[in-house]
């Protein structure tokens, strides 16, 4: 377990109506440990990543960031979010504004930066994911690879604590995946906390320092990746590993 954990989950439970989605939930994610997420369609891989900035709230358990419980709502709730920057299966950007307007936006708004201030952040970090030729864009004249890194650009922007990933590269073709993968683990390589849900097991196995595999809304393993890939202690996670790495 973590020693000293910026994210903590303990005995958390989620429900939608009578569904059960989290199962008494224990997890620990030390700073700077990169922790992957991965397991079964269903198993409530998306839902746990998704209640740690309370964007869906639980039934049970607590859940602390830094020592700190989640803030219930209003301000505090806008500021853990820019704590725990989060970027998602889709891009969300904003269609009508220009790559570094995306990156800048909440600087301004949430962080209080100038302007100008929060564009000089931007570059540095549209550089960082290897966009800066393109912050004068529309979202729509990227590609979806490129769109990612934006979004990845701007969690970055507010200089987050950690950063949740909730399958970042499952809606994207294949020769897109690499190029986010690659800022991914360079943000790695660079300390940051990171919570993955993936079905990248490559990314898993070379830049995760644990593996959690999650079946039926319970974690079933949280080991080291070689250990968990070589290895596997549970029945759901051999037929898992089974099924996907014979491909």
């Amino acid at each position: 377990m973590a020693v000293d954990p910026l994210i903590e989950l303990q005995g958390v439970n989620k429900y939608y109506g009578e569904l059960h989605v989290l199962k008494d939930i224990d997890l620990a994610v030390g700073r700077g440990e990169v922790v992957v997420v991965i397991g079964p369609s269903g198993s409530g891989k998306s839902t746990l990543c998704r209640t740690i900035n309370r964007l869906e709230t639980v039934q049970s358990g607590t859940i602390t960031l830094d020592g700190r419980p989640l803030p219930e709502e209003g301000k505090a709730l806008a500021r853990l979010r820019a704590e725990v920057g989060m970027v998602f299966q889709s891009f969300n950007l904003f269609a009508h504004k220009t790559v570094l307007q995306n990156v800048s936006l909440a600087q301004v708004k949430v962080r209080g930066r100038k302007r100008d201030e929060a564009d000089r952040r931007s570059r540095e970090l549209l550089e960082r994911v290897g966009l800066r030729a393109h912050a004068a864009k529309y979202p729509a004249q990227l590609s979806g690879g490129q769109q990612q890194r934006v979004a990845i650009a701007r969690a970055l922007a507010m200089e987050p604590k950690a950063m949740l990933f909730d399958e970042p590269t499952s809606a994207l073709d294949p020769e897109m995946i690499n190029e986010v993968l690659e800022v991914m683990r360079q943000l790695a390589r660079d300390g940051m906390t990171m919570v993955v849900v993936t079905h990248e097991m490559g990314f898993a196995r070379a830049s995760a320092n644990r593996v959690v595999f999650m079946a039926d809304g319970r974690i079933v393993e949280d080991r080291a990746p070689e250990e968990f890939f070589t290895d596997p202690r549970s029945e759901r996670a051999k037929d898992f590993l089974s099924k996907i790495l014979k491909h």
